[in-house]
């Protein structure tokens, strides 16, 4: 604000004219579910439950503990990772102070090395007593406890115990048990300003300067109930929800299941990517329930160490990042090879030739399935979004509707410079110079084929100006993907009029007269 009097002369600097628009991030899987967070080998750097934690590394990844089977978190990291690239925003759900089962009071007798194996890993509250009951032995003075493995071993009466070498003993405890989370804690709720499960994916921006942009919920969002709310959490962020089909669904079944109210496939939104089949993997995880003790009596954990079947969301979410951020956003998440799966769990035929192939009729039907032909790998096999067929509008086309997202959002958040700044043809001016420099760097980088930003004058009365109201008009169309390619052969007899006329009998005999 100038002086109220100033005998001189002075400077204001008046910020004018277009800005930068800052492309948001699209690359960014958000990942719901269960980790062992009891397994963490530094339990300091264990992320609590239902806090969002951004995974760029294998680094990162390891908060969330080992792969253990039953916890969909650590599969699902190592699907993504196994791609090359992309971030994830986790939100782990499992709190083994909720989801665990109770053991009541059962005997165990010790081992000749003074240990006992409770046949579970991750055990809480544990309970010592005589058998028969009567003495209640204490933690640190008479045994002690490996949590993470289930296992306890005797303090030697020479050293202060109270149990004696061989007893039998009664040991009550819980042990952390996934299972026990349901969809509910999955979907999560907004309590007292406390976000939980896939709400927490709200706070991020706040938090983190980004939304993710592709959801999953491996093992949940089979369920009707799941898949329903990831997909209304992708309208509030503007994101892709990825659903799965249950394992073993054969091909007739997913496509009935389009049209089975109650079911996960039964939904015609343009943010849903339905995805077929599950897909059979190398299981290196550990069996939570396999531990053993050594002959000294240390606990030696199993790795499962063979084929099982999983969420194929997990694989497609990583292909899709990665194609993001080597391609980008406006490239069709089909026909990308993927790492890390040994093959689907039912047999599926794919052909690019045959109308009536598997592979063909699954995408009719809007599902993204998986392509394995001679010599191309296992490829993510599908264009199109839920929404088809039910609307064939452009934004059924999943990188046309991702690509919108982008641009409609980088847009907003870069209009906030301009946002309380007095109305004028130099402000109108500047926002629309903004827009058109970023659409067109769009232009120029392939993400739009076409595109301009326009102010109408009559959809901007003065009354509405009055009110401190502009509105801008979006004309841009992303590049559908060239999902057919067609070619018309014909066989033409007058071709035939060429035979003998440049032979090189005919070329021969004119040379030689």
């Amino acid at each position: 604000m100038p002086a109220s009097f100033l005998h001189g002369v002075e400077v204001i600097e008046v910020p004018n004219g277009p800005v930068p628009v800052t492309v948001v991030k699209s690359a960014v899987i958000g990942l719901v579910g269960t980790a062992p967070s009891w397994a963490v080998e530094s339990p300091s750097v264990a992320v609590a439950p239902n806090t969002p934690a951004l995974v760029s590394s294998a680094l990162d990844a390891a908060k969330f503990g080992p792969i253990v089977q039953g916890y969909s978190i650590p599969y699902a990291l190592a699907a993504i990772q196994a791609q090359g690239a992309g971030q994830a925003i986790v939100v782990n759900v499992f709190n083994p102070s909720i989801h665990f089962t109770a053991i009541a009071a059962t005997a165990f007798s010790f081992n000749a090395q003074g240990a006992i194996n409770l046949g579970h890993m991750g055990v809480s509250n544990v309970v010592v007593t005589s058998n028969p009951a009567g003495t209640t032995y204490v933690a640190g003075t008479d045994y002690t406890l490996d949590a993470v493995n289930g296992a306890i071993t005797m303090v030697p009466t020479g050293s202060g115990g109270h149990i004696t070498a061989g007893a039998s003993v009664l040991i009550a405890f819980h042990y952390a048990d996934p299972s026990k989370v349901a969809d509910a804690d999955i979907i999560g709720a907004i309590t007292g300003g406390v976000y939980t499960g896939m709400q927490a994916f709200q706070t991020t921006y706040g938090t983190m300067g980004f939304f993710p942009k592709i959801l999953i919920a491996p093992g949940y969002s089979q369920d009707a109930a799941v898949a329903t709310e990831i997909d209304t959490m992708a309208n509030t962020i503007r994101a892709m929800a990825l659903v799965d089909s249950p394992p073993s669904t054969a091909v007739e079944t997913a496509i009935a299941n389009r049209g089975v109210v109650g079911n996960a496939f039964a939904t015609s939104s343009s943010r849903t990517i339905l995805c077929y089949p599950q897909e059979t993997f190398y299981d290196t995880g550990i069996v939570p329930t396999g531990v053993t003790l050594s002959t000294s009596g240390t606990p030696v954990t199993a790795q499962f160490n063979a084929n099982s079947v999983g969420p194929y969301s997990q694989w497609v979410a990583g292909a899709i990042a990665a194609k993001d951020l080597a391609q980008g956003y406006w490239w069709s998440p089909s026909n990308t090879q993927v790492d890390g799966m040994l093959g689907p769990d039912v047999t599926l035929y794919a052909s690019i030739l045959d109308p009536a192939s598997d592979t063909n009729n699954l995408n009719a039907a809007g599902i993204v399935t998986v392509f394995n032909a001679f010599g191309t790998g296992l490829r993510v096999w599908g264009n199109r979004s839920a929404e088809y067929p039910a609307s064939t509008a452009p934004d059924n086309f999943i990188s046309v509707r991702r690509t919108m997202d982008i641009i409609e959002e980088s847009l907003e958040l870069a209009m906030l410079q301009f946002i309380d700044q007095p109305i004028s043809n130099a402000l109108i001016t500047a926002i629309l110079a903004s827009a058109n420099a970023f659409i067109r760097s769009l232009i120029q980088r392939g993400a739009l084929v076409a595109g301009a930003a326009s102010f109408d004058p009559a959809e901007n009365p003065y009354t509405q100006i009055a009110a401190g109201q502009l509105v801008f008009d979006i004309d841009v169309m992303p590049p559908p993907p060239a999902e057919r390619i067609t070619f018309e052969a014909f066989i033409d007899v007058t071709l035939l009029q060429q035979l003998g006329q440049t032979s090189p009998i005919t070329a021969a005999a004119g040379a030689t007269s």
